[in-house]
């Protein structure tokens, strides 16, 4: 259990959240704005945070990024696990579902849910038998700019079969899996859920580090009730 000062642990959450939204390093004169502190007082806190491991500064002069130590931090500490998702998403939802039977359905599910995360999905109808949608989302993420990362991930599609069997049976509710424990690259998070639909399954979002937690875990959540 990380420990830290609550100013610290305001000013990561706020740095881990703008740098989802915006994929800019978050510098300090945007945070002293924000806590209405001195950006001398900020700099220092974020002289702490760097430390201690949590957010790291890309180059110089640039404002800081979340690390992997940053982001479970934030899940720790941050994640709502029981935020409703908007009515209107909901409502989407179920529609999908009211629309079609079986694989159909899960499918439609799926590209239904890549394009309001504007990540990718995974389904795991069997521990090899996989359906993926949406890899465009993530290859037009920021941090896809990088041409080792594109050829890295591109190797692990070829192998979603495996890397999604190694897990199949481990997913016991929702869970996420980050970096270094993340089965398809350290780069990305992967959160996935269960679902029943004649027999088990399980769905994943697939995205950066950098992913929107919160409102993935809103709708893996809420699908997984629904079917």
């Amino acid at each position: 259990m990380v420990f830290m000062e609550e100013r610290q642990s305001l000013l990561l959450k706020e740095i881990v959240e703008n740098y989802i939204q915006l994929a800019q390093p978050v510098g300090s004169k945007m945070l002293a704005d924000k806590f209405s502190l001195s950006s001398a007082t900020i700099r220092n806190e974020m002289a702490e945070l760097e430390k201690a491991g949590f957010i790291f500064q890309p180059h110089t002069s640039a404002g800081r990024v979340p690390t992997e130590a940053g982001y479970r931090y934030y899940l720790n500490h941050y994640l709502q696990t029981n935020k409703n998702l908007p009515r209107r998403l909901q409502s989407l939802l179920e529609r999908v579902v009211e629309s079609a039977e079986g694989e159909i359905v899960i499918k439609r599910l799926a590209k239904t849910l890549a394009e309001i995360s504007q990540n990718a999905v995974i389904v795991g109808f069997g521990p090899f038998d996989v359906y993926y949608t949406g890899l465009s989302n993530l290859f037009a993420q920021p941090e896809f700019s990088q041409v080792d990362l594109v050829r890295e991930f591109s190797q692990i599609v070829d192998h979603l079969d495996e890397a999604l069997a190694d897990i199949f049976d481990q997913v016991d509710g929702l869970q996420i899996y980050l970096g270094r424990d993340n089965p398809f690259g350290r780069a990305c998070s992967f959160m996935v859920g269960e679902f029943s639909y004649k027999s088990r399954g399980i769905i994943g979002i697939l995205g950066p580090l950098r992913m929107d937690y919160q409102k993935n875990y809103s709708l893996l959540n809420f699908i997984s009730n629904l079917i």
